[in-house]
């Protein structure tokens, strides 16, 4: 629910699940009235919500998988799965990280990596969990 987390917070299981179901409430609700007249399997949905739950309803509806739904273009909405595969910072975090962003002077103000680098030890399981999306999507196409 966006509510700040410290290490060695606690709470209990039930907590955990009425917390996270509000939170999924409030996205699947978003969700649904950002896909006017659009038709999904339930795949389609829960992998898509699953998105959502992930990268957020503000990154949801700026997606290119979200104007390819509207559009009707099924296929290349499940492609677009595979674009959000990168990790942005303020700094340079070590090897492989680019300059995403420069300010007006040309200094560096966000790099990023491509977490579909292979090999990498950075953020390897965003790339698997984007490419597992993809394969459900398409194979429910």
């Amino acid at each position: 629910d966006g509510s700040p987390v410290k290490m060695g917070d606690t709470t209990t299981p039930v907590r955990a699940l009425i917390k996270a179901q509000a939170h999924i409430g409030r996205e699947e609700a978003a969700f649904r009235a950002s896909l006017p007249g659009v038709a999904l399997h339930q795949g389609e949905y829960d992998l898509y919500m699953d998105w959502v739950y992930q990268y957020g309803t503000g990154a949801w509806l700026k997606s290119s998988m979200r104007r390819e739904l509207l559009a009707g273009n099924y296929v290349p909405a499940c492609n677009a799965l595979l674009d959000y595969r990168k990790l942005t910072s303020a700094r340079q975090e070590g090897p492989g990280w680019v300059v995403s962003k420069r300010d007006a002077q040309g200094r560096p103000t966000r790099w990023e990596f491509d977490c579909s680098t292979p090999g990498n030890k950075v953020c390897r399981g965003v790339w698997t969990r984007q490419q597992e999306r993809h394969a459900k999507c398409m194979a429910l196409q």
